[in-house]
């Protein structure tokens, strides 16, 4: 699966730049239409990664909710090559964060499925590792084929569709899903007819840190802020890209050794951590002048990503029964992207009326209030790892 992700990554963040540039000088769209085709992609996403937990974890079956969702994915690439208005590549995005909505949570379910309890932090932190690198490599991929063919976008999607290609097939001839036991007396036909997900069983634990990431992520807005932040301080756009590369290299590189450290010392602890390293980074966004801030500002965020973006998915792991890991996992990030839309939508209102400062400053005290709730909270503290 780290493979898969890491084609699919690569794939991904080869277009991630280009597609706002191809929209509006390619095919003439305007900047509303940008916002509109990113929101509508965003919030598709975050709804169905709530619905295909569910269903993979009635049906029991995960692979099929992946495959189906990587796919989709891949094919969008070359979808959005043959654009030639702006509505077919709202259409391509769609079907792109289809993709991903459906398989998220059925992917981390599967994970989960895969290894022993005690492991699950070095398997998250392993995934997210290859993921992120993906991420690093694309980039530069992009900026090497715009150069050698002169922004000739449509060929560089068709060849970004390659990489996501080599995923699916990969995943469908290498990922084999961990066979569930029989269940008793018969059960085993009617399992879709057995499922109940009731959220009163749900461990309190659970529902208090799906709150407190509720509103960590209010004020959590989209990195492609960051990005606005270090050019409006008078960073040069070839240089914010590899700013955000450098980005991207540490999350990779301290992804994996933060599962590691997770799984022995407790994912709450990682989590803290990384949570406190967000309200720093986001204030120092907030606060700085210097565009120089940001070659110190971005790795640490790099490093904030690998402390809580796998890391968290262990730590639900802990609370939730594993036969609804694929619901829970699906209602995390389904709220928490929901929120993230919204707080991207509050973060470009705060950045007109206010100033650039002010969506960082608003982050920094939402991730505050969630990190100390999270630190002194009760349900937490006696959770055992």
């Amino acid at each position: 699966m780290g493979l898969v992700s890491l084609f699919n990554d690569i794939s991904s963040e080869m277009i991630y730049p280009i597609v706002p540039i191809f929209l509006t000088t390619v095919l003439g769209a305007p900047a509303t239409a940008v916002g509109l085709i990113e929101g509508a992609a965003e919030s598709t996403a975050s709804l169905l990664k709530m619905i295909s937990g569910w269903l993979s974890d009635r049906l029991q079956k995960r692979k099929i909710f992946v495959a189906v969702g990587y796919s989709l994915s891949a094919a969008s690439k070359f979808l959005i090559g043959l654009a030639h208005a702006w509505p077919f590549v709202l259409f391509a995005r769609f079907l792109d964060r289809f993709g991903k909505g459906t398989r998220t949570a059925a992917r981390d379910a599967l994970i989960i499925d895969s290894v022993e309890p005690q492991n699950q932090g070095r398997a998250f932190g392993l995934h997210r590792s290859m993921d992120s690198l993906g991420a690093v490599i694309g980039p530069i991929l992009a900026l090497l084929l715009i150069f050698l063919y002169q922004n000739n976008f449509r060929l560089i999607f068709f060849l970004a569709g390659i990489p996501s290609t080599i995923g699916v097939i990969l995943l469908l001839l290498f990922v084999k899903e961990k066979i569930k036991e029989k269940a008793p007396s018969g059960l085993n036909k009617p399992l879709i007819a057995n499922y109940k997900f009731s959220w009163k069983e749900l461990d309190p634990a659970f529902k208090k840190f799906l709150l407190i990431s509720i509103i960590f992520a209010i004020g959590n807005s989209s990195d492609a802020f960051l990005i606005l932040r270090a050019i409006d301080l008078g960073l040069a756009a070839t240089l914010t890209v590899s700013a955000y590369v450098l980005f991207n290299l540490t999350y990779s590189l301290f992804s994996y050794p933060a599962g590691i450290i997770a799984d022995k010392i407790g994912a709450k602890k990682i989590l803290t951590l990384g949570y406190w390293l967000f309200a720093l980074v986001y204030l120092s966004l907030g606060l700085i002048k210097n565009d120089l801030w940001i070659w110190f500002l971005f790795p640490i965020y790099g490093i904030y990503m690998a402390l809580t973006d796998g890391i968290s998915k262990a730590y639900i792991a802990k609370m939730v029964p594993k036969e609804k890991i694929g619901t829970a996992l699906g209602a995390y990030l389904m709220l928490t992207g929901f929120c993230v839309f919204f707080a991207s939508f509050g973060a470009g209102l705060l950045w007109k009326y206010l100033n650039p400062s002010a969506p960082f400053l608003f982050g920094a005290l939402t991730s505050i209030i969630a990190v100390i709730w999270f630190t002194f909270s009760k349900p937490f503290a006696e959770l055992k790892k």
